[in-house]
């Protein structure tokens, strides 16, 4: 059983700066597939960042150059660094992997952007 756990988000004020961390269950050094998505009121969920199965990283272009996905294998733990929030920034963010083509989520963590 994969499990995904979110941590951080809270309040932050516009223009500040966060990290969310996504602890797995598993190992993650072997999988390519994962990723950070997140999902306003009333709107679908969106990809925000992904590290693809050809070894790169992908970006929503509205979180290009302020948003960082990295990983950390030793820890089974993906982080997503996120700068320069804006309140339109605000959702529950849910972190994503694909694992012998099944997907499994995190609970997800809500972040609030005040302006």
């Amino acid at each position: 059983q994969v499990q995904l756990v979110e941590s951080g988000g809270g309040l932050v004020q516009a223009g500040e700066s966060s990290r969310l961390s996504c602890a797995a269950s598993i190992s993650m050094s072997s999988i390519n597939a994962m990723g950070w998505y997140r999902q306003a009121p009333g709107k679908q969920r969106e990809l925000v960042a992904e590290f693809t199965t050809r070894g790169s990283t992908n970006y929503a272009d509205s979180v290009k150059g302020r948003f960082t996905i990295s990983r950390d294998n030793a820890k089974n733990t993906m982080y997503l660094q996120m700068s320069s929030l804006k309140p339109e920034d605000t959702a529950v963010y849910y972190c994503h992997l694909r694992l012998n083509w099944v997907d499994y989520w995190g609970q997800g963590t809500q972040v609030t952007v005040s302006s």
